[in-house]
């Protein structure tokens, strides 16, 4: 399953970093944060999208804690 959703981060090497830590998760297919837009875009496992999404929150917010994910 592939969605989008706002994230808001600071600068974009804090995008990138973000978003290799979420390509490395398991059951993640792909990511891509797009610092500009401020979006993520996740494409998961359909049967634990909800418990991969809330890895992927965990992974953001180590990696940047002043980050937002808007569900």
């Amino acid at each position: 399953m592939k969605k989008r959703y706002k994230f808001v981060v600071d600068c974009a090497n804090c995008a990138a970093k973000v978003e290799a830590a979420v390509k490395k998760i398991d059951g993640v297919n792909d990511a891509a944060v797009n610092f500009m837009a401020q979006k993520l875009v996740l494409d998961a496992d359909d049967a634990r999208f909800d418990e991969i999404l809330k890895e992927v929150e965990a992974a953001a917010k180590k990696v940047e804690p002043d980050c937002e994910l808007y569900l």
